[in-house]
Formats: C-alpha cells, sequence, structure tokens
C-alpha cells in the first residue's frame, strides 16, 4: 500500500480544488460528503500503511516527482514513511476527520459553509506534506502552506476587525520562526551539501558538523519551532487565534499545525543530539512557557482562552523532553494530547452552541443535566488533560516527568510536577465552573440551552473514548513490567528518533503514586472552591495586584507594543515622511521638472520655419567643416 501513499495528500487537495471550483453549485450535503469523505479515505490508507510499519518499521520513500534540478542541486516531491510519519499521518487524518464531521453540524448555519470545507482541506493537505516530505525544502513547503490557511481560517469571519487583526498576528509572529527556519535549511545545505533527510541524518553526514554549526543550526530550526508551536517569546499568537470557529481551534491550534514544531525536533533529532546548549535552551524555554501559560490560565474567564493557554502549556511540556531527549515521549504526549485536546475544544464548541454562542464561564453553571453527553466526554477529557490514571494523559505526562527527572534530576522533576498539578487544577477550575452549581446566565440562555446534534456529539464520543485508551501504547517500564504490558511506542520509534539512554529511578513507583494523590487533593480542593457561587470569579476591574498581572496575560503583549511595535511605527512615520516623500518622491520631482525643462528647450527648434532649419544645416556644415581642418 506504501506506493499509493501519494494519495493521502492528494485527495484532500482534490476535494480543495472541487470545493473551490464549484462553490456556488455545490450544495451543503455534497460539500460535506466531500471534504469528509477524501480525509475519511485518506485515514483508511495511513491506518493500513500505520499496520505495514508496525510489521516493518523500515524507512522507505516513494517517489513521486522531480521538482527542482539545477546543477547539483536536487529537490524532489518523495514521500518518507516511517514509523514517526506513520504516527503523525494518523493523527492529523484521524483527528481532521471527526472535526470535519463535528464541523458538519457546527457550521450548518454559516453563508460560508463551503468556503470553510475548503480551507479545512487544504490545511489537511498541507500538514500531510509537511510530514510526508523527505526533504527540508519540501517540508518548508507544507509548513508555509498550513501557515497560509491558519490565517484563512482564524479570519474565517473577517468581517469582524478584531478577527482579522488576530489573523494578521499569527501570520506575522509565524513569519518570524519561519526566518530561522528556512536560514536553518540553507546552513545545513552548505555544510552537508544536501538537503534529503536519509541523507543528512547518517553518521557520515553529521561528521561534517562542528558543535557550533550543529549548534547554530537547531537554534535556527526552533526559532522556527518556537513561531509555528507558540514557545516564549513568540507565543501570543495562539490565545488570540480563538478568534476562528471552534472546530479551527480544535484541528489547528491543538491537534496539529502547533505541533510541527516538535515534529521538526523529533525528525532532527540526530543533529539536536549534537547540541548540547541548543537541549539545554529548548528545556528551559519549554519549562517557562509551560509554567507561564499555566499561571495565565488559572485566571482567564473565555472557555476558549482557558483551553488555548493550556495548549501553549502542553507544548512546553514536550519542548522539555525534547530538551532532554525523552523524543518518545514527546511525540506520545502530541498523540494524547490530539486526542483529549481536540475533545475539549469540540467540547466547549458544543457548550458554546447549546448557549448561543455564549463564552464567559462566569455565565454558565450547572448545565450537565441540560448537555450530558457534552458533560461526561469534556469530563473525561478533563481528567485526561490532568494525568489521572488510566487515562491517556497520565501515561504520557509520566514518561515526560520520568524523562525529566532521570536526565535533568530532582529539580527540574518539580517544576514538571507543579505545572501537572496546576493543569490539573485550572482545568478543573473550567470544568466545575461550566457544568456544576446554579445556572448563571439569562433567562434566555437557560431556555436556550440543549445538547448539541449527534454530528457534533458522535465525533465527541469518539475521542473520548481514545482519551481513555491511547495512553495503553506506551505504558511506562515500571508498570509495564508489574501488568506484563511491554512499550509499544519506545520500540515503534526506536527506527526514527535518537534514543537517549538514561537510569530508570528506583523510585518511580513511588514518584507516580505522590502525584496522583496530589492530583486527587487538588481536584478535591477546586471541586469545593468552584461549586461554590461566591467563588465564581468577579468582573475584571475588581481585579488587582498578581491575578490581575496574570489577568492580562503578564501585559506580554503590551510590552511587546512599548519595545518593538512602537519603535517600528516611529521608523515607519520617519522614513515615509522623510525618506519616502523628501527623497524618494523628491528626487521623483526633480527628474520631472528636469525632464520638462529639458523638453521646453529642445522643441525650440521644432518650430516649423524652413529658414530656421536652413541656417541650422549650415551651421553644422561649417561645424564639421571647421573640426575636421582643426
Amino acid at each position: 500500500m506504501t506506493q499509493y501513499v501519494w494519495l493521502i495528500p492528494f485527495l484532500p487537495l482534490l476535494s480543495w480544488a472541487i470545493i473551490g471550483i464549484f462553490n456556488r453549485k455545490l450544495s451543503t450535503t455534497v460539500t460535506t460528503w466531500l471534504a469528509c469523505g477524501s480525509v475519511l479515505a485518506s485515514f483508511f490508507i495511513a491506518l493500513d500503511i500505520f499496520f505495514e510499519k508496525v510489521r516493518n518499521p523500515i524507512s522507505e520513500t516513494v517517489h513521486v516527482f522531480d521538482w527542482i534540478r539545477v546543477g547539483d542541486f536536487v529537490a524532489t516531491f518523495d514521500c518518507k514513511i516511517d514509523p514517526l510519519t506513520s504516527i503523525f499521518l494518523l493523527i492529523i487524518t484521524g483527528v481532521g476527520f471527526l472535526i470535519h464531521e463535528y464541523s458538519s453540524g457546527y457550521m450548518h448555519d454559516d453563508e460560508g459553509y463551503r468556503r470553510f470545507f475548503a480551507y479545512l482541506n487544504l490545511f489537511v493537505f498541507f500538514m500531510l506534506v509537511l510530514v510526508l516530505a523527505d526533504n527540508f525544502l519540501t517540508m518548508f513547503i507544507g509548513w508555509e502552506g498550513v501557515g497560509l490557511c491558519s490565517y484563512l481560517l482564524i479570519s474565517f469571519w473577517y468581517k469582524n476587525i478584531d478577527y482579522a487583526a488576530a489573523a494578521k498576528k499569527a501570520f506575522v509572529m509565524n513569519r518570524i520562526g519561519d526566518l530561522g527556519l528556512i536560514l536553518g535549511i540553507i546552513l545545513v545545505y552548505s555544510v552537508t551539501g544536501t538537503i534529503r533527510y536519509d541523507e543528512v541524518f547518517t553518521p557520515e553526514t553529521l561528521s561534517k558538523f562542528t558543535t557550533t554549526t550543529a549548534t547554530a543550526a537547531t537554534m535556527l530550526f526552533f526559532i522556527g519551532a518556537m513561531g509555528k508551536s507558540a514557545q516564549i517569546p513568540l507565543f501570543t499568537w495562539l490565545p488570540d487565534a480563538m478568534a476562528g470557529p471552534t472546530p479551527v481551534s480544535a484541528l489547528i491550534h491543538a491537534a496539529t499545525m502547533v505541533t510541527a514544531g516538535i515534529y521538526l525536533v523529533a525528525r532532527s533529532s540526530s543533529l539536536f543530539a549534537l547540541a548540547p546548549f541548543t537541549n539545554d535552551f529548548i528545556l528551559w524555554i519549554g519549562l517557562t512557557t509551560s509554567l507561564v501559560s499555566a499561571i495565565i490560565a488559572i485566571y482567564q474567564n473565555d472557555i476558549k482562552k482557558v483551553l488555548a493557554y493550556s495548549t501553549v502549556s502542553q507544548l512546553g511540556l514536550m519542548f522539555a523532553a525534547l530538551g532532554v531527549g525523552a523524543y518518545s515521549a514527546a511525540v506520545f504526549h502530541v498523540a494524547t494530547h490530539a486526542f483529549f485536546k481536540a475533545l475539549l475544544f469540540l467540547g466547549a464548541g458544543s457548550v458554546i452552541h447549546g448557549l448561543g454562542g455564549e463564552q464567559d464561564i462566569r455565565n454558565m453553571g450547572g448545565i450537565k443535566k441540560l448537555m450530558p453527553t457534552t458533560y461526561i466526554t469534556f469530563l473525561i477529557g478533563t481528567i485526561a488533560i490532568a494525568g489521572i490514571p488510566p487515562f491517556a494523559g497520565f501515561f504520557s505526562k509520566d514518561q515526560i516527568l520520568a524523562g525529566l527527572l532521570e536526565h535533568k534530576g530532582i529539580g527540574i522533576y518539580a517544576i514538571g510536577v507543579l505545572i501537572s498539578l496546576m493543569t490539573c487544577f485550572y482545568m478543573f477550575r473550567l470544568f466545575f465552573l461550566v457544568f456544576s452549581g446554579n445556572f448563571r446566565g439569562t433567562h434566555d440562555q437557560e431556555h436556550h440551552a440543549h445538547e448539541s446534534p449527534a454530528s457534533m456529539t458522535v465525533p465527541l464520543i469518539i475521542l473520548a473514548v481514545f482519551s481513555v485508551i491511547a495512553g495503553f501504547i506506551g505504558v511506562p517500564a515500571s508498570l509495564g513490567e508489574i501488568f506484563h504490558i511491554p512499550n509499544f511506542l519506545d520500540k515503534f520509534l526506536a527506527s526514527s528518533v535518537e534514543m537517549k539512554e538514561g537510569a530508570s529511578s528506583p523510585n518511580e513507583l513511588v514518584f507516580m503514586g505522590g502525584l496522583v494523590l496530589a492530583l486527587a487533593a487538588v481536584i478535591f480542593f477546586a471541586r469545593g472552591m468552584f461549586t461554590n457561587s461566591k467563588n465564581v470569579p468577579g468582573t475584571d476591574e475588581s481585579l488587582s495586584g498578581f491575578p490581575k498581572v496574570a489577568y492580562n496575560k503578564f501585559y506580554f503583549d503590551e510590552i511587546y507594543n512599548v519595545i518593538i511595535t512602537k519603535p517600528l511605527n516611529a521608523i515607519s512615520a520617519f522614513t515615509n515622511k522623510f525618506i519616502e516623500h523628501h527623497v524618494i518622491d523628491g528626487f521623483v520631482d526633480d527628474i520631472k521638472i528636469l525632464t520638462t525643462r529639458f523638453s521646453s528647450s529642445l522643441r525650440l527648434v521644432q518650430q516649423g520655419k524652413v529658414d530656421g532649419y536652413f541656417f541650422g544645416m549650415i551651421a553644422f556644415i561649417i561645424l564639421i567643416f571647421l573640426l575636421k581642418i582643426l
């Protein structure tokens, strides 16, 4: 089946083209079948390839077509198929299909229904190109494509000025990171003379890198990852990206696009292994981002903003794992996070849909009886992201924490534990404020509240199931020995990413059990605090001190506005006034004046008088004669 791997990205691309070309002629039903069917077909092909890689995990390359041939430089559009790629293919197409199906209910009455699905399919195509590419340049095409689709989907309701501004912010901040990535690709090519993964990541080619060049290349790659995966300082775009429709938040900003940075580092793990400084930098950026975002999430009152900062925080944990060389743990958390975070975003969308567009959790409460399916599935997602066993998040988070403990010691491990406890707190704060207690919205909202249609609830149920069982593909060794369950994922990824050996802690079960007890205590604390109507967050103006600072996101946007935006605007104003108007426009005006004056003088020779022409002819004959004799 691997020879047909090109169909996986081609089918969504074909669907995009048909919907885009015949937009006005297609019914919503046909559009839904085209958009959802193409992604589902891609999923079945990806599933077959995944099982083939389980049987035989060797890397394969399928040639599609030659793209660029200039001298010795060759860039092909080939597909690299290995265990790492097969996992990402399943996430993109599997979760992507469920979100497509959910969107058919959520966006049913939107006037831009066809345009929305066209954008979604184009995004899926570019994301598949990104993970299937066998070289850095083709990967960069997918990388830029998902950035473009992100802009289109965030600004989907472009008539709203704020939504358009959020899309522009996301686009600009991603371009900053993308510059770092393309410079990194150029540096890798200048050192190795190739951009193909199979040629760059061989021992012979890697030996061409010095510590300095490896550090420079990996730092540039990580700058690209910081932009795409929303790490400090390039993280403020992602919460603002919640301006797009909720399915967009689930697909792009939870399950797929923002994990592209994780994929890049994992794919290049053998190069990153040569740059210890970069790894330490990734670790501290990841931990800092995760901790800061978790603090901000505790004080947010918009249901989607809480989940957005949760996404940033979880991405930070993944990068922390990459920083200590726990590549398999990071990819594991990408997979489990895709299920429970997509579930939480879609659950939030179901709540918003059921309450007629309300997003402020202070105006919710007590809706579990009105929306039972959403309530149960959202609870499962909350338990999973909190890391409670045996749900998926428990296993992947434990792998990350174990990696931090093994390779960096108890201090870094303690920071990871603190982040996990904070995640548990703000997620159950969100859950109890939304579903427990008394309803705090308007009477019309309470009357309007209803469960979402089957097109929305069925994807929630499927994602909830995987949020429960997905963790069993990576059972920690300490538990695996007790229950005789092997760690499938580590073995499966061994041929695709670096496996950094570390001394397993003999007290791992003790640490694990202590963390679970601490999480249980946090849940009971949050339950007692936020089911009481007296502890519902007040108005924004009532905040002061640290809560106010955290609610305002530590004023990152305001700081960036002062140190970056305003100086750039001042420089732009100066260059516009003096360079543009006085220098450039002045130069053009001077040319105009000189041309006019020269033309006015030159036209005097064309007066239409024969005696004047005769005089001129005689004068030039005399001049030529004098020049000859002199």
